[in-house]
């Protein structure tokens, strides 16, 4: 099985957990059968494994999520990197052309696309499998997965099948209705549109070789910049007369709100945090090494991060956006491919970072034109080089930058390396940073 997991998302509906890098599929919040908290991303990219070993995944995704990516869940899935946004289709094509031409599947094979943040069990999976062998058997042109509503939502758009079978073709497709309009629509055996649908490559391919001028995935990647911002549904979808969709009754959640999110939490507590016994309908998610008490919250929502402390109602949680928009700081904490990093401080001429380097990584050699820098190792050991010269460090070491010189910092124990990072200069900026081979 081909399938692309479109990773996307800003990061603002999940704040302060969630940042401009790590959007909420990548928040540890679900324990896995081995007792560890595992995101969305580990969460469905493990139950893909579990029924098909063999599957072909591939990620569609900006490159600011690419680190957190390679950081959980390694450097086997493949990643088609967007070098800037340009809304589903464009999204879509490029990845399509990059399972084609970088990983060599078959013009006639199938291909799944499905959002990588849903909350799902295994029947899920299998029925991922299935619209995968329908598209392969090509008796249309685009087969999609439509979700049974459990409810009558404004938030999905829907789709109208021609009768209520299984499989069926598809007559229309209606956007995001009021909750009156839905319920009519669901009388009449409508369902939801989950963004989750499958093709045989040559039919995607054909089709953004109809919009877009490119000859091959370097072409299109290339040009990605000046592609015009266009959905998957606008540009293909409404356009398409051959679609069939599968019906899918089982459990099928978008966890895009603190509400919806808790109601699939296993626990009402993560972190360091005490309820007293009058509180009812509370979860607290604290990912700082500080004590949380909450004495007689009811229906809400404490969640506590680098980036800040949300205390909400959990039905006013959904109406974060605009608050969090008002907010200009940088980014408090970040998954990099070599492991992570937590701002602990920002002053006028000085930043403070606590980093943390996994066993056997590195950090890229880089210099920074308009910052010194000092690094106090206070856990593990490892090597540093500055401008060439390479030493030992241990728990104590102190190793001091200047602006210009070139520097990393080497893992090579089996146990993590950390250090308190401080930045010193007037125009402190993560773009100032030059990339080397080392």
């Amino acid at each position: 099985m081909n399938i692309i997991l479109l990773s996307g998302g800003s990061g603002q509906r999940l704040w302060p957990l969630s940042n401009d890098v790590r959007s909420k599929q990548f928040i540890k919040i679900f324990k896995g059968e081995d007792g560890e908290y595992e995101s969305m991303v580990q969460r469905v990219y493990r139950q893909i494994r579990e029924i098909d070993t063999d599957a072909n995944v591939t990620i569609a995704t900006s490159k600011t999520q690419v680190s957190a990516i390679n950081n959980q869940l390694g450097s086997e899935v493949g990643i088609s990197i967007e070098p800037c946004r340009r809304d589903t289709f464009p999204a879509i094509a490029l990845a399509s052309a990059y399972l084609h031409d970088k990983q060599g599947v078959g013009l006639d094979e199938a291909v799944v696309v499905c959002p990588v943040d849903p909350y799902v069990d295994k029947e899920y999976f299998e029925a991922l499998k299935k619209l995968s062998d329908l598209a392969q058997a090509g008796e249309a042109n685009l087969t999609l997965m439509g979700i049974d509503p459990t409810y009558p939502s404004e938030k999905y758009g829907y789709i109208i099948p021609e009768n209520k079978d299984d499989v069926s073709k598809v007559t229309a497709f209606k956007e995001k209705p009021d909750v009156e309009t839905a319920k009519d629509y669901i009388s009449k055996g409508a369902l939801w549109n989950g963004g989750i649908f499958a093709y045989k490559l040559s039919y995607l391919l054909d089709k953004a070789h109809e919009l877009i001028d490119f000859s091959d995935y370097d072409d299109l990647f290339a040009k990605y910049e000046t592609l015009t911002k266009i959905s998957f549904d606008y540009a293909v979808v409404e356009k398409e007369s051959d679609i069939s969709v599968m019906r899918f009754n089982g459990l099928w959640k978008d966890l895009g709100t603190w509400n919806t999110l808790t109601e699939a939490m296993d626990e009402n507590v993560i972190g360091p945090a005490e309820l007293n016994e009058n509180c009812e309908n509370l979860h607290v998610i604290n990912d700082m090494n500080v004590p949380v008490i909450a004495m007689g919250i009811k229906n809400a929502i404490i969640a506590v991060s680098p980036e800040g402390i949300l205390v909400s109602d959990k039905e006013q949680s959904s109406y974060i956006k605009p608050f969090v928009e008002k907010i200009e700081q940088p980014v408090m904490f970040a998954e990099k491919s070599w492991g992570s990093y937590r701002v602990i401080d920002i002053e006028k001429d000085s930043m403070t970072i606590k980093v943390t380097l996994n066993p056997g990584h590195s950090m890229n050699y880089h210099s920074h034109d308009r910052r010194d820098e000092v690094w106090s190792i206070v856990r593990g050991t490892g090597r540093s080089v500055v401008d060439g010269v390479e030493r030992s460090v241990h728990v104590g070491d102190v190793i001091s930058m200047r602006a210009g010189e070139k520097h990393t910092i080497i893992n090579n124990s089996d146990e993590e390396l950390q250090l308190i990072e401080v930045q010193l200069g007037s125009e402190i900026s993560v773009d100032d940073k030059h990339k080397f081979e080392l």
